[in-house]
């Protein structure tokens, strides 16, 4: 019978031997007792410094990962997908198509641009006031999904 306490090393050690053997592992930062702790603490200085390393690797990749995508491309992105977003919506309140739907224009930059919440619900009601409907449900998520976002910048004209 093997009792192995504080390390997978220490119960790779046991798992060889034959008789009854307790393994006992000081804790991180020395300071045990026993006369083997020089041994020990180098390993678990050793395995500490591994771990830190692997860490900052893993920190470094990441970080590659997020460098890759533009941040202006990234609000285009969700902001398109926002915008598909309210067209469905407003066809499943319409009950209609989009070529069908009457003409009603939503713009997030306008909404963004509102002093506060109770702005931009009053905005939106206006806008779907001729819907039958009911439209508390789509003005709640529309204010849930653009709330943190910000408005996009007009392009930028080349000067030739």
């Amino acid at each position: 019978m093997s009792v192995a306490t504080g390390g997978s090393e220490a119960a790779a050690a046991a798992g060889g031997g034959g008789g009854n053997r307790v393994f006992f592992q000081s804790p991180r930062g020395g300071g045990g007792s026993g006369g083997s702790s020089g041994s020990s603490s180098r390993e678990d200085s050793v395995s500490a410094a591994a771990a830190v390393v692997q860490v900052q690797q893993r920190r470094h990749q990441q970080g590659k990962v997020t460098v890759k995508y533009d941040r202006k491309e990234l609000r285009k992105r969700l902001r398109l997908v926002l915008e598909e977003w309210i067209v469905e919506q407003l066809g499943q309140l319409y009950g209609c198509e989009e070529e069908e739907m009457p003409d009603v224009e939503i713009d997030i930059d306008d909404l963004l641009d509102a002093a506060n919440e109770e702005e931009r619900a009053l905005k939106l009601q206006e806008t779907l006031v001729d819907c039958y409907k009911p439209t508390e449900e789509f003005i709640k998520e529309l204010l849930t999904r653009i709330r943190g976002m910000r408005k996009l910048s007009p392009p930028q004209k080349k000067s030739i």
